[in-house]
């Protein structure tokens, strides 16, 4: 068993070897083998999504809906706070009974505007994802007719710093050309 182990290993030592070459390193000692032809675009999403003209509609419909929660929130406060007011003033002629129900409706009220207030941020999230969708799409498609036009491996957002350092003679900045897709 051990003879064959010994001949199959001593078969295959060539390729091993010349599978371990290394690469010429750089300045800092890192070894990387570089494709030909190997390029990639890269991208700021909020700065295409922001100049793409059913933006502004979707921020106006958003500032008019978020206009309206805020309106109804503020009046359920203004009714919170009358009977609050009504209630601080005619606690003390009121039976221990009388009273507790009170504050049990007041505090059942306060909850209610709480979660009123946590409900209008999540639709409030939820309409805006649901009015930029067609615009996130149509960037998508304009990126996927860019990386096959131009022959991109890939192509990478920017935004968040997730891109601190790009190689200008390997990725090349799409901003312009993606703004000029989507705007026409």
């Amino acid at each position: 068993m051990r003879k064959y182990l010994f001949i199959i290993l001593s078969a295959a030592a060539p390729l091993f070897l010349h599978a371990q070459e290394v690469q010429p390193a750089d300045s800092v000692g890192v070894s990387y083998v570089a494709p030909e032809n190997f390029i990639f675009g890269y991208f700021s999403y909020d700065q295409a999504l922001k100049s793409m003209p059913g933006y502004a509609k979707v921020e106006e419909d958003i500032a008019a809906l978020r206009k309206q929660y805020d309106a109804e929130a503020k009046h359920a406060e203004n009714e919170f706070n009358r009977k609050y007011e009504d209630f601080l003033e005619g606690q003390r002629d009121l039976a221990p009974s009388i009273r507790k129900k009170r504050q049990n409706e007041l505090q059942d009220l306060l909850d209610r505007n709480v979660a009123f207030r946590e409900e209008t941020l999540r639709l409030l999230e939820q309409a805006r994802t649901e009015a930029l969708a067609p615009l996130k799409e149509k960037i998508t498609e304009a990126l996927k007719q860019l990386a096959v036009l131009r022959g991109y491996a890939f192509i990478l957002n920017t935004d968040g710093n997730t891109l601190p350092y790009v190689d200008a003679t390997r990725g090349e900045d799409v901003n312009a050309t993606l703004k000029a897709i989507l705007n026409n």
